[in-house]
């Protein structure tokens, strides 16, 4: 099997994936009741989300850019945002085509020649940096729930706090020796990014209107995050719906209105998203910093 076969026969599962995701939710769900949730959004409040969530990008910019320096691969920040932007862009709208990650790994490596191992590392763990601080939050916000789901965890869940830390910096000490230098800066990053994406969710709750459940509304969002980084649909398309939908199960929430925070967070996703094709048409040049 040629390489570019297997590319279409993954994007085409992918696909297939996402579709039978999206079916199945609303087989459980009225998609009248979502789209009334939606049509009470209040504009102003939907985009101070917008805003937050652009700024969490630049701070994710920020983080990435930070590995890149000090794998030898000096991005000026300002071509790295424009490579990042393209980047989604890719990762939503051409699925068929060449991954986010895997263009902006094949600029940086052309340009700055640090090493594909290198490249491909820090990719890799501006992701799990991601990942650890939406399992910390999402921790950190169970303990404060007073939902029955929760009860017997407390002390479970604030252990797993820096247990998870530690776990990942041992993991960084072990097999990133090189990023290891910029370890808290990274995590100082990624924190303020999914803080940020937090108070982008708070908006989009104040939008619809909802004014119940908001730290389990916010726990389910953060865990439909890390569900929706594992590739198994078009940007996260439908795996983060499910989550949404049996998060609301579990937690004894509306399901429309579940499906409707999900649905207005991928919107804003998408927006954003949709303004990397002005450099799908002319490619960033990368600038370098001394």
């Amino acid at each position: 099997m040629t390489e570019k076969l297997r590319k279409k026969l993954i994007t085409a599962l992918k696909l297939v994936v996402s579709a039978a995701l999206i079916y199945f939710i609303f087989t459980k769900i009225d998609l009248k009741d979502v789209l009334e949730t939606l049509k009470k959004s209040k504009p102003f409040f939907l985009f101070l989300a917008l805003v937050f969530f652009v700024l969490s990008k630049i701070l994710a910019t920020f983080r990435l850019n930070e590995y890149f320096h000090q794998i030898g691969a000096k991005v000026s920040h300002r071509s790295n945002l424009k490579l990042y932007l393209l980047g989604m862009f890719y990762n939503l709208f051409l699925p068929g085509g060449i991954g986010g990650d895997a263009y902006k790994g094949y600029v940086v490596q052309k340009a700055f020649q640090p090493g594909t191992k290198k490249v491909v590392s820090s990719l890799l763990l501006d992701r799990l940096s991601g990942m650890l601080l939406l399992f910390m939050y999402a921790c950190f916000l169970g303990t404060l729930s007073k939902n029955p789901f929760f009860d017997g965890f407390d002390w479970l869940l604030i252990l797993l706090i820096p247990l998870s830390l530690v776990a990942f910096w041992f993991m960084n000490k072990l097999f990133f020796t090189t990023t290891l230098p910029v370890f808290w800066k990274s995590f100082g990053y990624s924190a303020l990014v999914q803080l940020a994406q937090l108070v982008c969710v708070i908006f989009i709750l104040k939008a619809l209107s909802i004014s119940t459940d908001a730290i389990e509304y916010l726990f389910v969002f953060l865990v439909s995050s890390i569900v929706s980084v594992i590739p198994l649909t078009i940007g996260g398309i439908g795996s983060r719906e499910v989550t949404f939908l049996y998060g609301a199960e579990w937690l004894g929430l509306d399901a429309s209105t579940s499906i409707g925070i999900s649905f207005t967070f991928f919107l804003i996703t998408a927006l954003t998203s949709l303004f990397g094709i002005l450099y799908h048409f002319k490619k960033p040049e990368l600038e370098s910093v001394a």
